[in-house]
Order: structure tokens, then sequence, then C-alpha cells
């Protein structure tokens, strides 16, 4: 069964109108970057809880990047949330997006949408990547610039990374050094690769997906006519995802 705890808000932070960060003093059990856990609270006299990847590196505060749904049961009430509140945490992290599952290779292609990019920045934060893969390429999806969550700490945490590419996607406003457009699209045309200056390839290519699922169903299908297959344990392949929004 489920061990639940109370966390504490530490901080908190309002990056567009439904897009915000919550800061958990809060503690949880060990976990993978790149692994999720539930919030929750009593609402309505009943407990409401949703999964959400944690953003921050393991050993660090717990730290979680959300979407406000306004018809939604929990996030508007994780939304009214301030420094002091107490929010349900559960302890032990899940999920399978994590390095330890990504077969070895070359290159490493994160793709996210929205908050889906928060997995691949705890990532980045907890450091083990930069000794598995030559080259890391960063791609974050949104509508808007100012949905591009934790564009200054992934450059932080890269500053000095020759083979690290951060290629940001605006697709409903023209952005300077963001590229228009869906990512599957951009794949499709080659875009994406020659903004880079690497090649999609079963060989070299290990491509992780995390957002919402139109989008990780059109690049998957973009992917497998280059010949990249869906990872499995019991078939290893070069495609791992996880529908996030």
């Amino acid at each position: 069964m489920a061990e639940w705890i109370t966390g504490k808000i530490k901080a908190r932070r309002q990056w567009s109108e439904n897009l915000f960060s919550l800061v958990v003093e809060a503690e949880v059990a060990s976990f993978k970057a790149g692994q999720f856990t539930k919030l929750a609270l009593n609402t309505g006299g009943k407990k409401v809880a949703r999964a959400y990847s944690y953003v921050n590196a393991p050993g660090e505060d717990c730290e979680f990047y959300l979407v406000t749904i306004p018809e939604g049961q929990l996030t508007p009430q994780l939304a009214a949330l301030a420094v002091g509140d107490d929010v349900l945490v559960q302890r032990q992290a899940a999920g399978f997006l994590t390095l330890e599952e990504v077969p070895p290779g070359r290159d490493l292609w994160l793709i996210a949408t929205g908050t889906g990019v928060g997995p691949f920045v705890s990532i980045l934060a907890e450091g083990r990547c930069w000794e598995r893969f030559d080259h890391i390429v960063l791609v974050h999806g949104v509508r808007f610039a100012d949905e591009l969550g934790y564009r200054e700490r992934i450059l932080a945490l890269t500053e000095g990374r020759k083979g690290f590419h951060y290629v940001p996607f605006v697709s409903r406003e023209p952005v300077g050094g963001a590229e228009s457009g869906r990512i599957p699209l951009a794949i499709a045309d080659g875009r994406l690769e020659a903004r880079v200056g690497l090649t999609f390839s079963a060989e070299h290519s290990r491509v992780v997906l995390c957002g919402n699922p139109q989008m990780v169903r059109d690049t998957i299908q973009e992917l497998k006519r280059r010949g990249l297959e869906k990872h499995l344990r019991r078939k290893p392949g070069q495609i791992l995802m996880e529908n996030y929004w």
C-alpha cells in the first residue's frame, strides 16, 4: 500500500497563466532521475491524487512542474497553495523514464512538450548522462515563449558542455532562437537534424519522449521511418516514451 507523507511548500514559481512550479520539503524515499511520484490534497472529503515527475536531481528539495487544468479536481487547488502550506506526497517514486532503461548509444535525444520537460531537467541535473553519451539534444515544444519553463536552469546545467544542444519549439508566436511549428514535422523535413548537426539512426540514436500523446505518437511514426523502433526489455530498440501533460 502506498505510503503518504506530509510535505510543506518551500517555494513556488508562476511561469505563465497556467504553468507553475512547487518546491516541497518532504522526506521522500530515494529515486532515480526521470521518475515520478504523486501529490495529493484532501478535497471534498476525499483524497485526490495525481502523478508528477520530479524536476530536481535526487537528494535535492522536491520540485514539480505543473499545469493548471481549470476543470481539474486537483491542479486548481495545488495552484492556490502558498509557501508554508501542506501537501501530501507519496513517499515512493515510480516510472521507467530513467537512464537505466536507455540502451547504450552515442546520441541521446530528449524530446518533450509542455511540463514533460520536467524529468529531463532532473536527468541533466543528476549528471550521469554526460558520462554515457557524446551528444545530448534537449527538444522542448510549447505554444508560447513564456511556457519555456526551466530554460535558464537548463542553460546553467549545460554551460560548457560541447556536446549539448537545446532546441526550443514555439508553435504560436515567432521567437528568436526557437524553431516554429511542431516537432514531428521538423523531424520529417530534416530541420531538427540540420539544426544540431546530427542525424537519427538506429545505430547511434537513443530517443526519450515525454509529452502530449499526439506528439509522442507522431514522433514515433517519423522515427520508425528512419529505422528506429520502440525499446522493450524483451526486444531492445531505440525509443522510450511516456505520455505526460
